[in-house]
């Protein structure tokens, strides 16, 4: 899989730590799924194909340490990074948060004398410009909290000073919004793809599912592949706006959390839609 992934050779990237790489995102994937049972040949190398492996590949090379795909991975995402690093925390701190994230990928804290970058996080199951954005969201939210923190604490009187040793750090704790907001998320998405009319599901499972091209979709379904386009595309904002309204209707989402919920989903999507795609009414 490492020939797919086109790797330039100055990486120096082996098959070995390819390899690797690969195994833990298989490890990762199977053990969100919740499956006790181990995962079968046939579902490891059809999840295998699912994956960005140019991106896959440039992370575990970075990770590695390698000048030249570190070179490669500024050059390419640096602007990005920095538009959506003011996007989220505005003009004024976007710069901060984009270059304290460049840190965390380098790996410059050590643990142990090793150097353990964010890239190892990576697993190749979205873009890495779409991890890297979910990345600095969640940054940005556990800075916000940090703050929120220590202004609580700066406002506690009459507390002993040694009271506050016993308050755990803030970055040692699980994200408590993760499990739930994703938990809604596959709710209402799933609520959303069910409302859908039958025909509209099945282009859906035919392109997302079964991954056909468009002109085979068309070819199937009596219709030219630009029908077929436009279809889809309406049903995918069909589906985005049944999903909104229940996160903020139903589920009294404000814009922050809504946003921060795309963010988790985009970030590692875990569920599988196939059954909510392929269910008859």
């Amino acid at each position: 899989m490492l020939s797919d992934a086109a790797a330039p050779s100055d990486w120096n990237l082996t098959a070995e730590q390819f390899q690797i790489t690969l195994e833990r995102s298989v490890a990762r994937r199977f053990s969100c799924a919740g499956s006790k049972s181990s995962p079968d040949t046939m579902a490891i190398e059809k999840y295998l194909d699912t994956l960005h492996a140019a991106d896959l590949a440039l992370a575990c090379a970075c990770s590695a340490g390698n000048d030249a795909a570190w070179e490669y991975f500024v050059a390419t995402y640096r602007m990005q990074l920095h538009r959506a690093a003011c996007a989220i925390a505005g003009e004024a701190g976007g710069g901060e948060l984009a270059d304290s994230l460049y840190g965390e990928l380098f790996g410059l804290r050590e643990s142990e004398g090793l150097r353990r970058s964010l890239f190892d996080y990576f697993h190749g199951r979205s873009k890495l410009g779409t991890w890297l954005h979910a990345i600095l969201a969640q940054r940005h939210v556990d800075e916000f909290r940090r703050t929120r923190k220590m202004e609580s604490l700066d406002n506690l009187e009459g507390d002993e000073p040694g009271d506050a040793r016993k308050l755990p750090a803030v970055n040692s704790l699980p994200d408590p919004e993760r499990e739930p907001y994703l938990a809604m998320m596959q709710a209402a998405v799933e609520k959303a793809l069910n409302a859908l009319e039958p025909r509209d599901r099945l282009r859906l499972a035919y392109y997302y599912v079964e991954e056909l091209t468009l002109l085979e979709i068309g070819e199937l379904l009596g219709e030219h592949e630009a029908t077929a386009s436009r279809k889809i595309e309406r049903a995918r904002q069909d589906v985005r706006r049944s999903v909104e309204a229940a996160l903020r209707g139903e589920k009294k989402l404000s814009e922050a959390q809504l946003r921060l919920c795309y963010e988790y989903a985009r970030e590692e999507w875990p569920f599988d839609l196939s059954r909510a795609l392929s269910a008859e009414d």
